[in-house]
């Protein structure tokens, strides 16, 4: 069998055991394969209101006087991705999730488990883009989805609306269900997870990448251009976002790489922009 590289997410602690995780996951088709290794992990935060991986939406426990987040949902716009620098692997992640973010309203605490399904937009080092979706519970790494139906493949492409909900109604069993309402596929899983429930997320992201030679970074994001989130909820309810709940993403230097929008007037959607300062939010739902 030929080498293969191999896509993880997990927590920062167990980078380097992703490298004896790959042999592992070398053998299973339902892990995703790409130039590099991800490695998704809860809110990297600079302060309140910034992220070196996370754009977005964030509701915390606290922030929500003590609220704990049994469900959440969500539809978004496949953003389209393009080569940000010539010759360069980019990455991205659009995605829901419980755990993982801030607790509070300044970010003093934060969440350390989470539970998430999205999808993704890579370039690779030729400028080919490609999409996919995927599920993950942290520490365990990302999967495919496979067996939707009626595509098996559960194909993905720039443009596509996709729903997805993820929830509990059983101590410690959650379904994560998804469609591509543009393509009528639809997908649903349960499976066991301890989740500390502390924070809700709509999340423009890039991944954290472990190259061949072992080299940890944060791995570079790709344009993004229709980036949309739309009929956020939890707990079954309208999610009623604030733009005090807004995280930008930065790089290590705090330069800008992708920043969300005021919510649109139903507050429950908002517009991610890629290497702008500003975004202009959506007119409506």
């Amino acid at each position: 069998m030929s080498a293969r590289l191999t896509v993880f997410r997990v927590f920062p602690f167990l980078v380097l055991a992703a490298v004896a995780l790959a042999a592992f996951a070398g053998s299973s088709p339902g892990i995703r394969h790409a130039v590099a290794m991800h490695h998704n992990r809860p809110i990297i935060h600079v302060g309140a209101n910034q992220s070196n991986n996370w754009s977005g939406y964030n509701q915390g426990a606290l922030e929500q006087g003590g609220k704990t987040f049994t469900s959440i949902s969500g539809t978004w716009t496949v953003p389209t991705a393009s080569a940000r620098k010539a010759n360069e692997a980019e990455y991205s992640a659009t995605w829901i999730g419980i755990g993982g973010g801030c607790i509070d309203a300044g970010c003093m605490a934060t969440d350390s488990t989470l539970i998430q399904d999205g999808t993704g937009q890579d370039v690779d080092s030729t400028g080919h883009a490609s999409y996919y979706a995927w599920w993950e519970i942290i520490p365990a790494p990302s999967v495919n989805l496979s067996g939707c139906s009626p595509d098996p493949n559960c194909t993905v492409a720039a443009g596509d609306q996709v729903t997805s909900t993820i929830a509990t109604s059983i101590n410690g069993l959650w379904t994560m269900s998804m469609s591509d309402n543009t393509r009528g596929w639809t997908w649903s899983m349960s499976i066991g997870y301890s989740s500390t429930e502390g924070s809700a997320e709509w999340i423009e992201e890039t991944p954290v990448v472990l190259d061949n030679s072992g080299n940890v970074t944060i791995g570079p994001m790709p344009n993004l251009t229709g980036a949309h989130f739309d009929l956020a909820t939890t707990n079954g309810a309208a999610a009623g976002l604030m733009a005090s709940e807004e995280m930008q993403l930065v790089d290590l230097n705090r330069n800008v790489i992708a920043t969300p929008s005021a919510p649109d007037p139903d507050a429950d959607g908002f517009n991610v922009c890629t290497y702008a300062g500003s975004c202009g939010a959506p007119a409506g739902s």
